[in-house]
């Protein structure tokens, strides 16, 4: 450990590993990293920057910052960062998918288990899995405001955030509620400055960054088009997907309300059987997105299945992989400019913002309807927030609960 602390900093950077070495060390994370976004951050950083040393302190703090300005999921696209710096694109690609992989599998598999045995799943374990869904977006509103909205200033921002996407909750209201936070950041909040820019040492080109977000561009202005000149059920959901994986800040939490207003007027999926299965996405390890493939299998239309699992996956983290793609070359550059940092800041309290509405609307109004499912929703949540209780035992313990309620009639 002593020899590896002599490591000069400046030379991590310049150092390369294969693809199937980067697949391994994802995929050790893919498989044991529970607790959503921001814990995966800290595992990330655990295994890259402290004991692997793949990546130096500075130079990891402004890739996270960078990932949570992108639309998408932060720590996926974080990750697909890390592989891009140490083996190119085979690297980003092996990231995402052993990262991705296992909790894409087991939401399928419990898909599956939905579709099939529906009627033997006791209400109460349904119930019970949407009352931790209250718990876990509650836990995540609670860490990223402590965080991301520590004063007065940012604070206001947040639930001004909040109040216009609870009136008006729309897409385009929560696009718009973004770029008001950006805009507000830049001309009334503060920074420190940038201290010691330290090179990610990426191995693309500007020139494939370009062709990266022309085609994210062209693909999100095209889609729609496409998706309306030529039917298909296929063609419509890579485009709710993409679009989905397009506009949503602040990571898989935030992604909830889009996905639910995409899937479910339609009459594609059932709300009880999305929250439910949301609920059980907290039970796996790996990125909140994966409940794209949950999704996908328990589509009422076909593409559905396995297929339908593995269109809406691609689809919906296509976005972050040209976006990682397009920006990181021209990232290390722009991240030192001032209005940059304060366009930053408001976003971030404006994801915050964009959480607390979707902890109200769909996800209390929908999970809890009762005292009991209260208490058993405060109950979850102290389990999560004061004692640290891993989150997979906290659904397990909440689904049981909710049998528990249903069979007291409570």
């Amino acid at each position: 450990m002593d020899d590896e602390s002599k490591t000069p900093q400046s030379d991590l950077s310049a150092q390369r590993v294969s693809a199937a070495d980067v697949f391994v060390a994802f995929l050790q994370l893919g498989l044991t990293s529970f607790g959503g976004p921001v814990a995966h951050l800290g595992y990330f950083r655990e295994a890259f920057v402290v004991r692997r040393r793949w990546i130096e302190e500075r130079a990891y703090a402004d890739l996270v910052a960078l990932c949570q300005f992108l639309p998408g999921p932060a720590s996926s696209q974080v990750g697909i960062g890390i592989g891009l710096s140490k083996a190119g694109l085979p690297g980003a690609f092996a990231a995402w998918l052993a990262f991705t992989m296992p909790s894409a599998l087991l939401l399928t598999a419990f898909g599956y288990g939905v579709v099939t045995f529906a009627d033997a799943i006791p209400d109460g374990l349904l119930r019970g899995l949407k009352v931790v869904a209250v718990a876990v977006v509650a836990q995540a509103v609670w860490g990223m405001a402590r965080t991301l909205c520590p004063d007065a200033p940012r604070a206001t921002l947040a639930v001004l955030a909040a109040g216009a996407v609870l009136a008006e909750p729309t897409p385009l209201m929560q696009v718009s509620v973004i770029l008001a936070g950006g805009a507000a950041g830049l001309a009334l909040l503060r920074t420190d400055g940038a201290s010691g820019h330290v090179s990610l040492g990426i191995p693309v080109g500007r020139g494939v960054a370009g062709v990266s977000l022309a085609l994210f561009f062209a693909l999100l202005a095209g889609l729609p088009l496409l998706a309306a000149a030529m039917p298909s059920q296929a063609l419509s959901l890579v485009d709710s997907f993409f679009r989905s994986g397009s506009l949503v800040f602040g990571g898989g939490h935030v992604v909830l309300p889009l996905l639910q207003s995409e899937v479910v007027p339609p009459g594609w999926v059932t709300n009880d059987a999305f929250l439910a299965g949301y609920g059980a996405a907290q039970a796996v390890p790996g990125p909140l997105f994966t409940f794209a493939a949950y999704l996908g299998t328990v589509m009422d239309l076909p593409p559905n299945g396995w297929a339908g699992a593995l269109i809406c996956l691609l689809a919906i983290f296509a976005p972050s992989f040209l976006l990682v793609v397009g920006t990181l070359p021209f990232w290390e550059s722009l991240r030192r400019l001032d209005p940059i940092q304060k366009a930053m800041v408001g976003v971030n309290a404006a994801v915050v913002g964009l959480l607390l509405a979707a902890l109200y609307n769909p996800v209390w109004t929908s999970g809890i309807r009762s005292p009991g499912d209260f208490a058993l929703g405060l109950a979850a949540f102290t389990l999560l927030v004061f004692w640290k209780v891993s989150p997979w035992l906290v659904v397990v313990l909440g689904a049981l609960g909710g049998w528990g309620l249903q069979a007291l009639a409570w």
